[in-house]
């Protein structure tokens, strides 16, 4: 594994697949590989771009990778897609409107499933984040899978979101009942040569003057995907909330929270894994299980008795009787 690990550092993108693979699959050895690349990490710029499905946030990305690798940039591509109910993989692979730059050897382009995760992003993907990172990649991308109000998972990894919107379909009512407004760095009003483009655009500059004044204001900018028409104000734009986080400190501050809110999840998920194999491993689960099912016991006491067989914790007196 160590060998993998500097055929990465090494630039090989057959080691940066095979460790993004091993990542997903949660293989045991996951935990020592993230270890080593950690120190070759944060780097790179990570741009989230989210919106409801088919807002046109892959043909957006398709664009940008043009934009990104005229400036000279590396660029990796994270896209998430919903997890096949049978294979467990991403439904739609490497995406085939992408597959244009596939001979760049400087752009890495990786689908990834969601895994059940409701905020449309996983822990995977984030520690694919890291892969992509330690690779050498100056930018990367994480196109999530649009599924709405749980979609603000992405500001926990993204330096700057990006959302993207349509005329069509109320989209400006659904962003405030989605929360988007409060995570957004930049507006995509993609499709606009649609009816409706330049009202989607006055509502959403109107919502943004009604919120108390902050030091960056979301530029909300017009786009036409099939067309180029638009991209780069938008790559312009990026650049510019880039330069201002660094300028203001908040690039370090988010960084910093993130690293606090990933230590945390990371102790409460090894908490978790390992609680579970011991009650697994010692207990009779499944006769618990029928048990609860069939009211001969109860989930509150058993809970407790589970965790008091393990020694996690003492009953207090009463408890569960």
């Amino acid at each position: 594994m160590q060998q993998l690990v500097a055929e990465l550092l090494d630039g090989n993108r057959r080691a940066a697949a095979r460790l993004i693979s091993l990542v997903e699959n949660d293989d045991p050895q996951k935990r020592e590989l993230l270890k080593d690349i950690y120190p070759h990490t944060g780097k790179a710029y990570v741009i989230g771009i989210t919106g409801a499905p088919g807002s046109g946030k892959s043909s957006l990305v398709d664009w940008l990778l043009k934009l990104i690798r005229k400036d000279g940039l590396t660029v990796g591509v994270i896209a998430v897609d919903p997890t096949s109910p049978f294979s467990g993989g991403a439904i739609l692979g490497d995406r085939i409107r992408m597959q244009d730059h596939a001979l760049d050897q400087d752009i890495f382009i990786r689908s990834m499933g969601t895994r059940g995760s409701l905020g449309g992003l996983s822990r995977a993907t984030r520690e694919a984040i890291q892969v992509l990172d330690a690779f050498g990649k100056d930018i990367i991308l994480i196109e999530t899978v649009g599924v709405g109000q749980s979609e603000v998972d992405i500001v926990k990894t993204a330096d700057s979101t990006l959302v993207v919107l349509t005329p069509a379909g109320g989209d400006s009512v659904q962003t405030i009942k989605a929360g988007i407004m409060e995570i957004a760095d930049i507006f995509a009003i993609n499709k606009a040569d649609l009816p409706g483009a330049e009202r989607t655009t006055t509502e959403i500059n109107l919502m943004l003057d009604m919120k108390n004044s902050e030091p960056w204001r979301p530029p909300v900018i017009q786009t036409v995907s099939v067309s180029n028409e638009g991209i780069e104000e938008l790559w312009q734009a990026l650049q510019k909330h880039r330069e201002h986080m660094e300028n203001s400190g908040r690039l370090l501050e988010i960084r910093r929270e993130r690293v606090k809110r990933e230590l945390t999840e990371q102790v409460e998920y090894l908490v978790k894994t390992k609680i579970w194999d011991e009650v697994k491993e010692n207990l009779e689960f499944d006769d618990l299980v029928e048990n609860i099912v069939h009211r001969r016991q109860d989930p509150y006491s058993t809970s407790a008795d589970l965790l008091a067989q393990i020694n996690f914790y003492d009953r207090g007196p009463g408890e569960g009787d």
